[in-house]
């Protein structure tokens, strides 16, 4: 293992491969694991304000990823969707596939805690999306869609199609997920989801605005009825966003809260660790049809020119897997 390397940000849209440390290695008796990496999943509205220096100073410690290395702005080795296998470590976990919070690494060493087995029916390069599902699950755990519920989500990324996903599965829901691009219509009919490029309607009971552009969340606010509540999911990092809280903001009653997969929803604290949220994350992506939300993959070796493409002009980009 003496080419490990790693892929960090050096400047606004600019990357490279950079030799890592591997770290200690795992053993059968300690608690680290040694991990090869197989897939890593390009978290695209995150990364892309990383990677083009867009993370406001105020929320560089809170925007730190686990096993980030660097300071932001730059230089800065960032990511959090890493799947490999554990060459080294403990008997009851070596062999396993696991799901890391891991940077675009090929090798890495991290503590044993840090890896979350993946479900025997779950293929390895489907669990890049475990990030984004568990932005997903905390969400709609945030918004408390009931049965029944008249839904919409504003903007289908990877995070946007996921929740329409998960609340097209809860009886008796009327769900819509609208987006610009008449090119996610395709993906949204393969998850099951009626498409549209705008609505009039503004009967929801719950709408989810995960586009990152401000322009979605006037839309949302739009669709929404009345006493209804809009679940904030974008985040905008130093853009400054306005909010059209005139017209019938107030007089419809609405509500406006943001969330965040950093914490889970205080009714849930006392009984959901992050660990078991990730778990539920995994056994979720178990449904074969998710696949639809990756839209390309590249070698490791490639990441730099990759990166430079997907994050400056790859609007029609879903999940994008790193193939190591």
């Amino acid at each position: 293992m003496s080419d490990v390397k790693a892929f960090w940000s050096i400047a606004a849209g600019v990357g490279e491969l950079r030799p890592a440390s591997l770290g200690s290695t795992g053993d059968a008796e300690s608690r680290t694991v040694t991990v090869q990496a197989l897939y890593s999943g390009v978290s695209r509205g995150t990364e892309s304000l990383v990677y083009h220096g867009h993370v406001p100073e105020s929320e560089y410690q809170r925007m730190r990823a686990p096993f980030q290395e660097g300071e932001f702005p730059f230089p800065v080795k960032y990511g959090y969707a890493s799947v490999g296998k554990v060459l080294d470590g403990p008997r009851d976990i070596l062999g396993q596939r696991v799901f890391c919070l891991y940077p675009h690494q090929n090798h890495y060493t991290v503590p044993a805690s840090a890896v979350t087995p993946l479900p025997d029916e779950l293929p390895a390069a489907r669990a890049v999306l475990a990030a984004n599902m568990e932005t997903a699950v905390n969400g709609l755990w945030d918004a408390r869609p009931g049965i029944g519920d008249r839904i919409a989500v504003v903007g289908l990324g990877v995070v946007g199609l996921l929740v329409g996903w998960l609340a097209n599965r809860i009886p008796g829901t009327r769900v819509t997920v609208i987006d610009v691009n008449p090119g996610r219509e395709a993906v949204a009919h393969a998850l099951g989801l009626e498409f549209v490029t705008s609505t009039d309607q503004n009967d929801h009971d719950v709408v989810f605005h995960t586009s990152g552009h401000p322009s979605g969340l006037a839309s949302a606010i739009a669709a929404a009825g009345t006493e209804g509540r809009i679940i904030e999911m974008s985040w905008y990092g130093s853009q400054p966003v306005p909010v059209p809280l005139g017209g019938p903001f107030h007089s419809r009653r609405l509500e406006l809260r943001s969330s965040q997969v950093g914490r889970i929803p205080p009714a849930r604290q006392p009984r959901w660790s992050h660990r078991q949220r990730l778990e539920l994350a995994l056994g979720l992506l178990c449904e074969p049809k998710l696949d639809a939300l990756i839209s390309g993959e590249s070698p490791f070796e490639t990441m730099p020119d990759t990166m430079a493409h997907i994050l400056t002009n790859g609007s029609d980009t879903l999940c994008h897997r790193i193939v190591y």
